[in-house]
């Protein structure tokens, strides 16, 4: 029989304490312990303020209408998080590897203090929702790299959260015996002669056409064998690999029902001596350009394979850096909104970092996908008419419990 202690009123009053900073600030009254940052390329100080245990929010609207978009004007929201006392968490839309949902409704199903959006993805279609980019879940893989583009990793270290950025490429294959073959993609749509894996992260089906072959594999040995079939189911215990093309005949050959099969994976970082590093992440997360690299603008859209208009034209936007201080910033830029939000070119989003004391930084989706939510409430004003987009995926943070 178990025995339930007594409220302890102390650990109670302690816990709604961190609320009245929000209260007060809803109300249109100031905190008595505001942290002022200051940043020339807004003209004004950005005002912090304890919203969770170990999670400031500031917002403000700066710069002004004129003839060059790049003076604003911008609402700016940001979020500062204490990683020794508040933790973040990469979450995919529905808690699978293809769909969508708003930020808001992923906060409110995990109990978030606060969430931004996440990575790119795929907007339309029967993969609708899957991610374009590296992204990978409590150490289950859901998506290979993208284009060469930038990722950020969330490390555990004690009580506290690391995070390291940096470039990472995918590899992995399928043993068959003594046969290897090369693993072109995960959870994603298959190309010519491609083989792609989806595990059971994905859905409950590949959700592919019926123009390849499916191999059903259960424990490490093929339990069925779908040829011009599609949208085999996938074993909660195993995964499904499906091919077309040259790579449909290579498994025609070699494939037998009860062939021990193994699929193996990995990511090299492209940076050096950082692989380590990322051996210790448990959740990633692709976006890109990297904005900032070891406290300088070091924007790299041409590796990565982005426009340079892309850069240079003002969007809506959305950041995560690594501070001097250790602490993690995430920041939201409203955009297409005459008057009140014009967006920001990512240099211009660099220096701002930069200022706010960032050492590393890279982009995340922007566009009508950028979304600040704290306490069930979006902070931001997205710029979709049709108001919050659904997206693949959201940034959670939390408290740390005492």
């Amino acid at each position: 029989m178990q025995t339930v202690q007594p409220p302890n009123r102390t650990l109670r009053y302690r816990g709604l304490l961190w609320l009245l900073p929000f209260v007060l600030l809803a109300l249109g009254g100031q905190s008595p312990s505001l942290v002022q940052s200051q940043s020339p390329v807004i003209g004004q100080s950005v005002n912090f303020q304890e919203i969770a245990p170990g999670i400031e929010w500031g917002q403000v609207t700066a710069g002004e209408a004129s003839k060059d978009d790049r003076t604003g004007p911008w609402l700016i929201n940001a979020l500062r998080i204490d990683t020794a006392r508040a933790r973040l968490k990469i979450v995919h839309a529905l808690d699978e590897g293809v769909g969508l949902e708003t930020v808001s409704s992923i906060a409110a199903r995990h109990g978030a203090a606060a969430a931004t959006n996440g990575g790119y993805f795929r907007v339309s279609g029967t993969y609708r929702g899957e991610s374009v980019g590296l992204l990978v879940v409590n150490h289950k893989l859901i998506s290979e790299p993208h284009n060469d583009r930038e990722e950020f990793g969330l490390i555990e270290n004690g009580n506290k959260t690391d995070i390291v950025f940096g470039h990472l490429k995918f590899f992995g294959e399928i043993s068959v015996g003594r046969l290897k073959h090369a693993v072109s993609g995960v959870n994603r749509p298959v190309a010519a002669d491609e083989l792609v894996i989806f595990t059971p992260e994905f859905h409950r089906t590949t959700l592919t056409n019926a123009d390849g072959i499916e191999v059903v594999v259960e424990r490490n040995r093929v339990a069925a064998i779908r040829d011009l079939q599609g949208s085999a189911p996938i074993p909660a215990e195993g995964f499904v690999f499906s091919a077309v093309g040259m790579s449909r005949e290579w498994l025609k050959q070699n494939i037998r029902m009860g062939t021990p099969v193994k699929f193996s994976w990995g990511l090299k970082s492209i940076e050096p001596d950082q692989d380590q590093k990322w051996r210790q992440a448990y959740s990633i997360l692709g976006g890109g350009p990297q904005l900032i690299k070891n406290g300088r603008v070091e924007i790299t859209n041409a590796q990565e394979k982005i426009t340079p208009a892309f850069v240079n034209d003002g969007h809506p936007r959305t950041a995560i850096a690594r501070l001097s201080s250790g602490k993690i910033l995430l920041i939201t830029i409203d955009g297409r909104q005459a008057g009140e939000g014009i967006g920001m070119a990512l240099t211009t989003l660099a220096n701002l970092l930069l200022e706010l004391g960032a050492v590393e930084a890279m982009n995340l989706d922007g566009g009508g996908s950028t979304t600040m939510v704290i306490h069930n409430k979006i902070v931001n004003r997205p710029s979709d008419q049709t108001g919050e987009r659904p997206v693949s995926d959201a940034i959670l943070v939390f408290p740390r419990p005492d």
